[in-house]
């Protein structure tokens, strides 16, 4: 069975301990102080990255970053920066900068986000919609966790020589929100430990999220853009 996968039998033994993977998670640097200069330097590099047209819906370019910057507004400048990211794709290192400016700034969920991103421009894109089974079906009790620390199972077709589920992992960050509630839906991102066994996924299909060998959760696939 291929790196990445597990049978029924193992999806039994795993014990979901909320980690993230170096590439998704948060590495925090211990400091006595913000160091201004670090800060200013990260967000000065980060925004030399965006390209001068862009623009967000609410007309947002790069010199209203360079504005914040030059007041100090480094929170506001960091905020700004992350909406241009969505604007067109950005490279790994402009997400490497505004995640160690965050993580500078005690920012946890905003460097969570950049290093998810930075993950992204690396190993693909995996938007999906997803629903919770209810916890009077079964469904889990507790929220999801938003930021990309649950890292459960999913059903995504592999099957092992005796035809059993062979599950893949894949991080899940919940858009929108900071948790998502039992039995509730919403657009999620996926981050796969081994991107390359999601290459046969297409928009429309069905997976199934499994925390134990019960269904947790169905989602549609919406965007599936990983790497050749």
């Amino acid at each position: 069975m291929g790196e990445g996968l597990l049978s029924a039998e193992g999806l039994g033994r795993v014990c979901l301990r909320g980690r993230t993977p170096a590439s998704h998670g948060t590495h925090r640097r211990e400091r006595g102080r913000i160091r201004d200069m670090d800060v200013l330097d990260l967000l000065k590099s980060a925004s030399l990255l965006v390209p001068e047209e862009s623009a967000t819906g609410n007309d947002v370019t790069v010199d209203d970053v360079w504005e914040y910057l030059a007041h100090d507004e480094w929170e506001v400048a960091l905020g700004l920066l992350e909406e241009l990211g969505d604007v067109r794709p950005l490279p790994a290192v402009f997400w490497a900068s505004m995640a160690a400016a965050a993580e500078e700034l005690r920012l946890d969920r905003s460097a969570a986000w950049c290093h998810w991103r930075e993950g992204e421009v690396r190993n693909g894109v995996i938007h999906a919609d997803l629903t919770l089974r209810a916890p009077s079906d079964g469904g889990r009790r507790s929220p999801v966790p938003g930021a990309g620390v649950l890292r459960p199972m999913w059903d995504i077709g592999h099957r092992t020589p005796t035809g059993e589920p062979a599950y893949a992992v894949a991080h899940l960050w919940v858009e929108g929100v900071p948790a998502l509630e039992p039995g509730g839906r919403a657009p999620v991102r996926l981050a796969p430990l081994t991107p390359e066994l999601w290459g046969h996924l297409r928009p429309g299909q069905v997976i199934t999220l499994h925390e134990t060998r019960p269904v947790g959760g169905t989602a549609v696939l919406l965007e599936v853009m990983l790497p050749e």
